[in-house]
Order: C-alpha cells, then structure tokens, then sequence
C-alpha cells in the first residue's frame, strides 16, 4: 500500500473531521465510502477493519488502523507538526483547544448522533429531528458563552482560538453544518459561532471536503 486510505461516509461528521485534518496537511489518501445508512456495507470484512463497525477508520500505509477521529487527527497533527500546525504552541491555548473539542465531541455530538437517536425514537421521525435540534443548540448556547468569556465578540470572529485555524474550527463546521442543515438549527443565536462558520466555510479545504462534494453523496 503506497498511500493511506480513509473509510468514511459523506454525512458522517467524525469522518469529516478526518477529511479537513487530511486536506489542511495536504495528505494523499483513498477514499472507502461506509454507508450509515446500509447496514449490508458493514459487513464482518469492514469489521475486520473497524470491529466497531464505525467510521471514519484510517489504515496506516504499513497497515496499521486507526479508528477514533480525533485520534486520527491527533496522529495527523504528530506526524506533520510543521505542516500547517492545528495546535498553538502557547499551552493554555491549546488547552482551549482541547476544550472546545471534547465540548463538541464528547458532550454535544454522542448526544444527537443520528444512530442513537433513530434507536430512542425508531417509529418517530419528528421525535429525533427535535430531540437532535434541541440538543445541538442546548451545546451551541454553552460554547457560545465560552467563547464570549475568552474576550471574542462576533465582528469578524474567524477561528475558535487565536488567529489561525486549529482542531477546534476541524470538529466545529461538521457540527454546525449538520445542525443547520439537518436539524434547522438557527446559527444566527449564535452570533459569535455564526461568524467563524461562515469564515471557515469560504475556505479552500472546507469547500471541498463538504459532504455534497464526496463521491458517495446521495441527495435525500
């Protein structure tokens, strides 16, 4: 194998993290789509790969698989520290960093992961889009105060900590996105969000690794 290879699936936004993470180092890779949506596709071969049966799952050249998305941005981020660093070297910055990661990806994303919910609620559609809307904005609101707290404001917030892009803005978009897309979550509550959404989202790398733009989108 001369180039890693991602399995992923287009709605996925943990698979999504890895796509930025990738893009951001400029890291060649192949592209495996897992769909969420079909249980077939994770058979026992790709269990193999991942025994969660989850993705994102990233195998190593040599063969070695990484399967948690933050570790894989985490593997990324030591191997290329000089490329395009999405760590700041002030330790009580990164630390914010990590903050506003585990916030998103450990407190507001479990909760409203479309799985979880279609289990709480499998006979009601309604009932997982308001469970899933409530809380992504219930975690919206708490970040937005922390970010207030760190003396940010919403004129031309760009990134969640300092001037330059980090695994914060990585694990924010796919949240922000799928909550104003799939869930009607109205970013503008959120002034100080909104304003670093829009910013991240006119850049390159997130132009291109936004789901409706990966071989496996499928239009609902």
């Amino acid at each position: 194998m001369t180039k890693p290879i991602l399995y992923g699936f287009f709605r996925s936004s943990s698979s999504w993290r890895v796509r930025l993470a990738l893009a951001y180092k400029n890291v060649d890779y192949e592209y495996r789509s897992i769909s969420l949506f079909k249980k077939e596709e994770r058979s026992a071969e790709f269990e193999k790969v991942n025994p969660s049966k989850k993705v994102p799952a990233y195998i190593l050249p040599d063969g070695k698989v990484l399967t948690q998305s933050m570790a894989i941005v985490g593997y990324l981020e030591d191997l290329y520290p000089d490329k395009n660093p999405l760590l700041p070297k002030d330790p009580y910055e990164r630390a914010l960093v990590r903050e506003i990661v585990y916030e998103i990806v450990c407190d507001i994303h479990p909760i409203q992961n479309p799985a979880l919910v279609a289990e709480m609620f499998p006979d009601n559609p309604k009932k997982c889009n308001d469970w899933a809307h409530t809380h992504i904005a219930r975690g919206l609101k708490a970040l937005e105060t922390k970010l207030e707290e760190t003396g940010m404001d919403s004129k031309g917030a760009k990134y969640c900590v300092g001037n330059k892009l980090t695994m914060a803005d990585l694990v924010l978009v796919p949240q922000c996105y799928n909550g104003k897309e799939v869930f009607a979550v109205n970013l503008s509550e959120y002034p100080i969000i909104e304003s670093i959404y829009k910013h991240l989202m006119s850049l390159p790398e997130f132009k291109t690794t936004v789901p409706d733009k990966q071989p496996d989108y499928e239009e609902k």
